[in-house]
């Protein structure tokens, strides 16, 4: 019996740890409306699709990364956005719904994507002179580029510095 106990025991406890995601506390974009007039910070938006291999390992290999959450959780608001989904999504004044009109995606998604529809993408909004700016980044990212990501759009370097500049100095704390 003190077996069956100890092995019930382990096996939730694995469970746990193993099914834990990432630190990321991830808003939805309602909220991070609401928060942007709080306290205005750069928006990163993940937008992904249920079907999407190189999403989930992006969810588990770089979102995951204590350095990753540690950035996105102190300089952006960070949203999970899924690029297919149905509910009416309210933001910055405009309605955006998935009425079919793009196959499967999301009018939101096409709007942020700029209608190049590939997923993973990451999508960067700044503001600047009170309107945003909408970056979106295709593709998987490992940890060490993700960094570099967030480090030009979260120190502003992009108002200064070209993307190739950029990254030649940049120095991370992901080896």
């Amino acid at each position: 019996m003190k077996k069956i106990f100890l092995l019930a025991i382990f096996a939730s406890i694995t469970t746990v740890t193993f099914s834990q995601k990432s630190d990321v506390k991830w808003y939805s974009i309602q909220e991070v409306e609401k928060l942007l007039k709080q306290s205005p910070r750069p928006v990163f938006i993940d937008t992904y699709t249920d079907w999407c291999g190189w999403c989930k390992k992006m969810d588990q290999e770089t979102f995951s990364h204590s350095v990753i959450a540690d950035i996105l959780n102190r300089r952006f608001y960070p949203v999970k956005f899924n690029a297919e989904g149905k509910e009416t999504v309210n933001f910055l004044g405009q309605t955006f719904t998935n009425d079919g009109k793009a196959g499967r995606a999301h009018q939101l998604a096409v709007a942020l994507l700029q209608g190049q529809l590939a997923y993973p993408t990451v999508v960067f909004l700044t503001q600047q002179d009170n309107k945003f700016a909408v970056s979106p980044v295709p593709g998987f990212r490992q940890p060490k580029e993700m960094e570099i990501l967030l480090s030009f759009f979260a120190d502003k370097a992009y108002e200064t510095q070209k993307w190739e500049d950029y990254q030649k100095s940049f120095r991370g704390k992901i080896q």
